[in-house]
Formats: C-alpha cells, sequence, structure tokens
C-alpha cells in the first residue's frame, strides 16, 4: 500500500500511565517490539508485556537519577534514520543501531507542577529534555516514525493500528507529527515564560478574582508601562477589561481636540467631542447617564478642577486621564475606593490574541481607521461639512463597539448605540429607543454601522426618525438598494471600505 509502513518496534517513555495498557496490550498482540524506561518499563513489566529496557539499546545505564536515559545515539540513530537511504542503512548496521518505528513519549507535567508549587528546584525537575528530544526526532522522521505524544491520542491510535493491522500511512503519521510539534512549541513558551518571570522580564500580578468571584485569575504583563495609578482600590479583571477598551477607543481620535468616554462592560455608553473636557464630559454623561453610574471614564485631556468638581457628582470606578491637576486629585480621590489612572504614551500590541479551545487565534489588531478624504460618497446627495465630521465620530464608535453594532451621533455626540445584537435591525431599534428614551432628537443625526446592509431595511428605519446621513463599509451585493432608497429620500450615503466586527 502507498505510504504505508509497518510498525516492528516501539520505544514508551511516559510520565502518566494513565490509558496506556489498551495500547501496549495492542502493540503485544501485533507483535510490535517494545523498548521502554525506568517507571514505564516497571509499569508494563506489571502487566505482563515482554519488554526490553533502553539501556539494550545504548549500552549504557540511565544515570543522574534518570536524568539521562535516551539521550544517546543507540536510540536517536533507531528513530531519525531514513529508511532505504543506503548512507543511512550503512550507518545503522556499522553501530550495531536497531530501528524504532513508533515512538510514545508523555512530557513531565511542568505547567502542572508550576500550579502546585513554588519550589523553583521542583520546578525545574519538571523540565523534561529527553522526551522532547524524542518527540521532536520522531516528528522530524515522520516519514518513517509515528509519534504519539498525549495521553488523549492512545484510543483512536490504538483502534487505527488493530484495524490497518500494524500500519500507518504518511498522511496519518505526519499528522501525528504535527500534533507532537504543537506540544512541544507550548512546553518550551511555558518554561520561556517561567524564567522571564522568575529575571523580572515579565510581571504576573495576582487579580481579585476573574470575569466572575468564583474564577481565579492574574495579568502578565508590565502595567507601569500604560498607566500609573494615583490612588484607589487594586484594579480587577473586569476594571483591566474596560480600561483595554477605553485606551483604545480613544487613541483612535484626534488627540488635539478634548474627548470624553464613559465605558460599560468594554462598550461606550456615552462619548463626546467639546471645547473643553467640561463639555465633552457633560456630553458624553447626557447620553446615558444611567449606565455610566459604575463606569470606567477616559479623558484625552488633562484634568483640571472644574471638570474634576463635574465628575466628582458622579459615581464612577474609575477615571483615566493624562495627567490631572493637583485640585483635581485631593477632589477625587475623598472616595477612597475611587481609582485615578494616569495614561503613559506607549503603543499597543500589532497583534491581538485570544484563547479558543485548546489553541488560541492571533490577528493583526485592528487599527485602521477612514479618513475624510478616503470616504466613498455614493448618492447623489453629498454629506455637510458636521455631517462628514460626525460620520467620521460615529464610526470610531461603533468600530469600537461589540457587533452588531450601530452608532447614532450628532453633533459629535454619541445618541446612542445598539450593541451586540443578532441582527443588525435589532441594534438600530435599540439605539433609537435608548436615544428617544433619553430625550434626544434624532433629526439631522447619522448613523454608523460596523457591517453592510444586506437589505434596505435599516435605512428606512433610519429615514422614519430622521436621521440624514449614513456610513457604512459596502460590501453587499445589494449595496444599490440602500442607495436608491438614500437617493429617493434625501439621505446621504458614504463607504468606508472598512469593516469593523468586534466578538
Amino acid at each position: 500500500m502507498s505510504g504505508y509502513k509497518p510498525i516492528k518496534s516501539a520505544l514508551i517513555s511516559v510520565y502518566n500511565k494513565d490509558g496506556l495498557a489498551p495500547l501496549v496490550e495492542a502493540l503485544h498482540a501485533l507483535q510490535i517490539t517494545i523498548y521502554s524506561t525506568g517507571g514505564t518499563l516497571s509499569h508494563i513489566e506489571r502487566l505482563g508485556i515482554p519488554v526490553i529496557p533502553v539501556d539494550s539499546l545504548t549500552n549504557f545505564p540511565e544515570i543522574l537519577g534518570g536524568r539521562v536515559k535516551t539521550l544517546h545515539p543507540g536510540v536517536f540513530g533507531g528513530i531519525l534514520y531514513q529508511r532505504g537511504l543506503s548512507r543511512d542503512e550503512k550507518s545503522i548496521q556499522t553501530h550495531g543501531i536497531k530501528s524504532i518505528d513508533l515512538v510514545v513519549v508523555d512530557l513531565y507535567p511542568f505547567e502542572e507542577t508550576l500550579k502546585q508549587t513554588e519550589d523553583h528546584h521542583e520546578i525545574i525537575e519538571k523540565i523534561d529534555v529527553g522526551g522532547v528530544s524524542l518527540l521532536r526526532a520522531a516528528g522530524k522522521n515522520y516519514a518513517d516514525v509515528v509519534v504519539l505524544s498525549s495521553q488523549m491520542q492512545y484510543e483512536p491510535f490504538t483502534q487505527l493500528l488493530l484495524s490497518q493491522k500494524g500500519q500507518t500511512s504518511r498522511d496519518q503519521r505526519q499528522r501525528f507529527a504535527q500534533e507532537a510539534f504543537v506540544i512541544t512549541t507550548n512546553y518550551d513558551t511555558s518554561i520561556s515564560l517561567y524564567f522571564k518571570k522568575i529575571n523580572g522580564c515579565i510581571n504576573n500580578t495576582t487579580l481579585r478574582y476573574g470575569e466572575n468571584p468564583h474564577q481565579a485569575a492574574s495579568f502578565h504583563g508590565d502595567l507601569s508601562e500604560v498607566i500609573e495609578k494615583l490612588s484607589g482600590k487594586d484594579l480587577s479583571y473586569n476594571n483591566l477589561l474596560d480600561i483595554d477598551a477605553a485606551i483604545r477607543l480613544i487613541q483612535d481620535f484626534d488627540p488635539s481636540h478634548p474627548i470624553f468616554a464613559i465605558i460599560k462592560h468594554n462598550n461606550a455608553c456615552g462619548i463626546a467631542a467639546g471645547n473643553s473636557i467640561l463639555a465633552a464630559y457633560e456630553k458624553a454623561l447626557a447620553a446615558d447617564p444611567v449606565s455610566a453610574f459604575g463606569g470606567v471614564l477616559i479623558s484625552n485631556y488633562p484634568v483640571d478642577d472644574e471638570s474634576a468638581t463635574a465628575i466628582n457628582n458622579l459615581f464612577f470606578e474609575i477615571l483615566i486621564a493624562p495627567s490631572f491637576s493637583q485640585g483635581s486629585i485631593r477632589m477625587l480621590t475623598q472616595k477612597k475606593n475611587r481609582i485615578l489612572l494616569k495614561q503613559k504614551p506607549f503603543t499597543l500590541p500589532v497583534k491581538s490574541t485570544r484563547s479558543i479551545l485548546n489553541g488560541a487565534l492571533v490577528q493583526d489588531s485592528d487599527f485602521k481607521t477612514v479618513q475624510k478624504d478616503a470616504l466613498m460618497v455614493k448618492t447623489i446627495l453629498t454629506p455637510t461639512n458636521q455631517e462628514l465630521l460626525d460620520l467620521q465620530f460615529a464610526n470610531v464608535v461603533v468600530k469600537h463597539t461589540k457587533s452588531n453594532a450601530i452608532a447614532l451621533v450628532k453633533n459629535q455626540q454619541l445618541l446612542a448605540s445598539g450593541t451586540g445584537q443578532t441582527s443588525r435591525v435589532d441594534a438600530l431599534n435599540q439605539a433609537i429607543l435608548k436615544a428617544k428614551s433619553f430625550g434626544f432628537d434624532l433629526n439631522g443625526a447619522v448613523m454608523a454601522s460596523d457591517a453592510f446592509f444586506p437589505f434596505p431595511d435599516c435605512v428606512e428605519i433610519a429615514n422614519s426618525v430622521g436621521i440624514t446621513a449614513v456610513i457604512q463599509p459596502g460590501g453587499s451585493i445589494k449595496d444599490q438598494l440602500s442607495i436608491d432608497y438614500c437617493n429617493s429620500n434625501q439621505i446621504s450615503m458614504v463607504f468606508s471600505g472598512l469593516r469593523h466586527f468586534k466578538h
């Protein structure tokens, strides 16, 4: 069979023996020679299955309390030699090296040890050397060798082995090799992070709890590069999420104009531009004074005494600003739990990472915002200068709002947003209802959407409440339906060309 190769010998060296017995029994039933080491050797012997000590391949005993068992040409030569290559075949015969067709390794539990103890010696002793080397060698020579790197593979591999009468295909060996390299990469990363931590290269701050009180949590990084805490209690997991959302939002706005935002559950419940920070704060608060209660506040301008007097009337958790007047600090710290943070100039990471399933998603960070000259007017009617300002403002807000998202803006003030809805129509209706509940007049307001409109329903609803300009990415095969409706109802529409999903 093309690409299929028989397994005639196996090397097994595992830390955790759970689930190993059925695999070993299958290997024995298929008359596959088994080599093993230390505790694994004893475990297999207790099962009553013939097993050969690995030192029969090396003619050298385990030394240094088991630190050195398999690191020997007699083992690695048997794994790495390329079957059928005359040079390798000759070398194997000359040195009397026996082939190894299957490698089964379960690494020392380094990450688990980190969770159980802070004893440096014990942690270091759980750094696997030979095991990682065996996995890499077998993975490299997947053309001839099968490698098992996880207990989760034992049962499916045993079934595969019995059904294929002790043979494996090249594709199967390649997939097992890939999984082995994932294991070794994650293993080495954990070790590297540990050494960074103990060498002071990375901070690990234990938080009170995670997203909920029953969840343990910690922050890995150096917050002092980003913020200086001037007062207040320790930051929580949820605080840090809101701080991150606030800083990412405010950094997308022109720093030459005062901007104030109020964040709740990672979304802006209020944000506005003003002639002063006081004016911007008052407009931001007006958008949703109910949600602002207990929120995270951020200013892109220094907080002075006048603005602090107004802000002091609000119950909030955190206020972030580039600086604070001495009077504002005295005033705002009268309530001891309030957290004042001085934001430092810094650069956000170019990549964003999110853990999922048994791995992580990594993507480029979304730093793009559309500039005025890049907007594409798609309707007969062109937005006025004020509408263009509002459209750009709304587009930044909607970029930082959970999808599906709609933002309604007027005079560079968020009137309301529709956040995290399963349909764009629901997001728009949510925003309209909220804006009206706080007494806003939507006539002359603009609307921003984080993604395109597949149907004209949203522009129809927007028109019914007096919205006069719309910004969206465009890109739907039915874009023209929305454009035609806008043209028939004196609404201007621009395309940004940038979708901003946020999940």
